[in-house]
């Protein structure tokens, strides 16, 4: 398979039960095949830290406006869209095959900006339970000075 970035050959990489083609001593971009990704996202996945390090070549320049074929699927482009809506990262999904594309440095800001979700204070759309005590309480107060 040839890198959808910058046509240098794919390597085959396995990583426990996971196998992934990555795009060693080129761009460093990683190919995800259908349920793939999900197995490596996840910051606490150590399985995903390996696939942090895929070795590049500092000299190949990579053009993101470009529009990138899927290396599974003759004559598919990918799409470009945000990995999730909380998580803002470009990737590159294949409509055909449900693959993704990953560029050098992408699979690494999905696991931090994922870490950086579960660290952060959960927003309800409701009151808190303090804050409903509070104003039960002040509304049985109100009711006993009547």
């Amino acid at each position: 398979m040839k890198c959808p970035a910058c046509q240098h050959a794919l390597t085959r990489i396995t990583i426990e039960s996971l196998e992934v083609d990555a795009c060693q001593f080129g761009c460093g971009g990683i190919w995800f095949d259908l349920f793939e990704l999900q197995q490596v996202d996840d910051p606490h996945e150590i399985a995903g830290e390996a696939l942090l390090q895929i070795p590049r070549n500092a000299d190949v320049k990579v053009d993101p406006m470009l529009k990138r074929e899927c290396p599974r699927c003759m004559q598919m482009k990918l799409k470009r869209r945000p990995f999730s809506p909380s998580i803002p990262v470009e990737v590159d999904e294949c409509p055909a095959c449900g693959g993704f594309w990953l560029d050098a440095g992408e699979l690494e800001q999905i696991r931090v900006q994922k870490g950086r979700l579960e660290k952060a204070p959960q927003r309800s759309n409701g009151m808190s339970a303090e804050a409903i005590r509070a104003l039960y309480r002040l509304k049985t107060a109100d009711r006993e000075e009547l």
